[in-house]
């Protein structure tokens, strides 16, 4: 990535603009045209260095306030079937396949949100269901300290 990779970056991470034409906006502020930031978020999503832009939804003040971390014991040969499957439930915002232990058999582990405590057991229940598992642990969320999206080139100093 060069210096202005970097610049765009920065700025992308940063909230939207509510503006009429935000592009045009954060592209003033890296000191490019609209058109030039476009293709190059184009070429990013092309290249696979960016996934998506969008909305990120404040849960818990929208009423989702049941979290849980779901560690599964899930089969090495079903490994990549299962995640996939799990990775779709809209109620799943990760999932991961991580190491085991000996003393800590969980090799997926999935984050749950719903509004009730309930209801991520019904998730759960569901996920298991559909899948063939059986075991599992549930770590509920008690209280959030920190919660934050990454952020790139933050710590670099950037040539204007």
């Amino acid at each position: 990535m060069d210096t202005l990779d970097k610049k765009i970056i920065r700025v992308m991470q940063n909230d939207f603009p509510l503006v009429a034409n935000p592009y045009e906006e954060l592209a003033k502020r890296i000191g490019i045209t609209e058109s030039e930031l476009l293709q190059r978020l184009t070429k990013y999503k092309e290249n696979g260095q960016i996934r998506k832009m969008g909305a990120v939804l404040a849960h818990y003040t929208a009423g989702f306030s049941a979290n849980v971390l779901c560690a599964w014991v899930v089969p090495a040969e079903k490994m990549d079937e299962i995640g996939r499957a799990m990775a779709a439930n809209a109620a799943v915002s990760h999932c991961y396949d991580r190491t085991t232990t000996p003393d800590w058999p969980y090799n997926v582990y999935t984050m749950i949100h719903a509004t009730t405590k309930e209801e991520c057991d019904d998730i759960a229940q569901t996920l298991a269901q559909e899948n063939g598992l059986n075991e599992r642990v549930m770590l509920y969320s008690v209280k959030e300290w920190k919660k934050t999206s990454m952020r790139y080139f933050e710590d670099e100093k950037i040539a204007q």
